[in-house]
């Protein structure tokens, strides 16, 4: 779960995904993930510091602890479980075959925030509802 959790940190996971997809035939799909994921990140951060949500009580407990951040900003939405969940749906729009297959990537992304204590679930529920709206915004943006 850490390791989900660093490689996902900034949506630098999304860019060997969109590469993998576009060596297999999927480059609309990459860069629409790419753009969604792109959108997402500092969306996330606007919305953020507008929520200025505390995180989890949690900094002793082991799997917080492996984490090499100390994260302090605002818990509310979940910026990994967003940019996931943005770039999974945009992909998964443009070619639901390809958006199966990273689906369970995004699955662990998002749960692996709430597993090292530095999300609350509710963080990571509303993180990816937030992610699926830009996703579907980039496609009706990108027709």
């Amino acid at each position: 779960m850490v390791a989900a959790s660093l490689a996902a940190r900034g949506g630098a996971v999304w860019v060997p995904v969109a590469g993998a997809l576009a060596r297999l035939g999927e480059r609309r799909a990459a860069v629409r993930g790419l753009v969604a994921a792109g959108v997402a990140l500092p969306l996330g951060h606007v919305l953020g510091s507008v929520s200025a949500r505390r995180r989890p009580p949690a900094a002793r407990l082991p799997a917080r602890r492996a984490l090499p951040e100390r994260p302090d900003s605002s818990s509310f939405p979940s910026k990994h479980a967003m940019t996931a969940a943005a770039s999974g749906t945009a992909v998964g729009i443009e070619s639901p075959r390809a958006g199966i297959a990273i689906a369970p990537l995004v699955a662990v992304i998002a749960y692996s925030r709430v597993r090292t204590r530095v999300h609350w679930p509710s963080d990571v529920i509303g993180g990816p509802a937030l992610g699926a709206a830009v996703a579907l915004a980039v496609h009706k943006r990108l027709r």
